[in-house]
């Protein structure tokens, strides 16, 4: 067998010029139980509260938060398919708080709770990131409601109307209509899209079936409105 000098010195400079120094340190841990979107976590002692979590499953990385910060354990939120975090799995920290992508590329788009795509798109290369854990701006520091926002419905607007920057409970039995009036509200809004009176309109599904939030994009691409919501 010749072996050819020139080829293997050729192969070592290309490694050496490929090398990076540049080292990732995290943190490992194994999950020791799990359940119910929740897991327990042994090996994180110098996990932070609030940190991202990278759970290595047979299905993938599935991200999770620390929220139960225990002398031996961690106590974590699964984010994403849950059912795929096994005992056993290895778990990393990521030295980052949960913050999610801000801006523009949002809109239009349906995301879950960390701002992944949900809608079969492209990857969403936002502008920017805001953090979640923040601390709220006291009653001074806001602006004063004095500009209303029109819901299209007669009774609220002449009534109660609603101003921006208010929060407002939509509240009633089930099948009642909330939800309706919610849509209804975002849809109003198409009018004023492109204007300097435009609203950006977030529709929140918390705890909802799949084939109920279908059905309001669904709504919302009829009537043109996705051009200014994100789901």
């Amino acid at each position: 067998m010749n072996i050819k000098t020139d080829e293997i010195t050729s192969v070592i400079k290309q490694e050496i010029e490929q090398f990076t120094s540049e080292l990732e340190i995290s943190e490992v841990g194994q999950v020791v139980e799990v359940g119910d979107g929740i897991a327990r976590i042994y090996g994180l002692s110098g996990c932070m509260a609030g940190e991202l979590l990278e759970f290595e499953t047979s299905k993938g990385t599935v991200m999770g938060q620390a929220m139960n910060l225990e002398e031996d354990t961690v106590g974590a939120i699964i984010y994403g398919d849950y059912l795929a975090v096994a005992e056993g799995n290895t778990v990393r920290t990521t030295n980052r708080l949960l913050e999610v992508p801000t801006g523009p590329e949002l809109l239009g788009r349906v995301v879950d709770p960390l701002g992944n795509p949900m809608d079969g798109g492209p990857p969403i290369n936002a502008s920017s990131t805001s953090k979640l854990d923040i601390v709220a701006p006291g009653i001074a520091a806001r602006q004063p409601v004095v500009e209303p926002m029109q819901t299209g419905i007669k009774a609220v607007d002449s009534m109660i109307p609603i101003g921006r920057g208010q929060r407002e409970l939509i509240i009633g039995d089930r099948k009642t209509g909330k939800t309706a009036v919610a849509i209804d509200t975002i849809i109003n809004q198409k009018q004023y899209w492109g204007t300097d009176e435009a609203v950006v309109c977030v529709y929140v599904a918390v705890g909802q079936k799949d084939s109920t939030v279908a059905a309001v994009i669904d709504t919302l691409k009829q009537n043109g409105a996705m051009e200014y919501t994100i789901v």
